[in-house]
């Protein structure tokens, strides 16, 4: 049955970090760049912070504090990775200013992080922002250049 008044929506993602965009291709990191986690892109951060990119709940915060998945009311999960290999600094140079469950809305700090501490003991600063199931979306844009954190969209997703 076809429902020809149907308006497809958009979803907006705002960057959750300050920096330059790096294409998801390009991430120093095969699980990322061949889209394995998902698609999306990356941001080479210039300050220690991350901020929700849209309106919604902490679907899942990593023990090491490195990660954390946001979900919108949509149910789209968003990854956000903060530097390649940081897994081994075992929540060292993190401060997860949220929990699993919280709800919180586009800007809201979420993540602090020492950003030299990363750059000298992981692999690569490089943070993935990945969507985990794409399949299902009409149109997925992404944006380049430079962004700034809880300002510039980054990604819009036709559902």
């Amino acid at each position: 049955m076809f429902n020809f008044f149907k308006k497809d929506k958009t979803v907006s993602i705002s960057a959750p970090m300050t920096g330059k965009v790096i294409a998801i291709e390009e991430v120093p990191d095969e699980v990322f760049a061949q889209k394995m986690v998902g698609d999306g892109l990356a941001i080479d951060p210039t300050e220690g912070i991350v901020v929700a990119p849209v309106d919604g709940e902490i679907s899942q915060l990593f023990p090491t504090e490195h990660a954390i998945v946001v979900k919108t009311k949509e149910n789209i999960e968003i990854l956000i990775h903060v530097g390649m290999d940081t897994v081994n600094l075992k929540g060292e140079g993190f401060k997860a200013l949220i929990s699993k469950g919280d709800k919180v809305s586009k800007g809201d700090p979420l993540l602090e992080f020492d950003l030299e501490y990363i750059k000298k003991h992981a692999k690569s600063a490089i943070s993935p922002i990945t969507i985990t199931e794409t399949e299902n979306f009409k149109e997925f844009k992404k944006k380049e250049g430079e962004v700034e954190k809880g300002k510039d969209e980054v990604l819009n997703i036709k559902l």
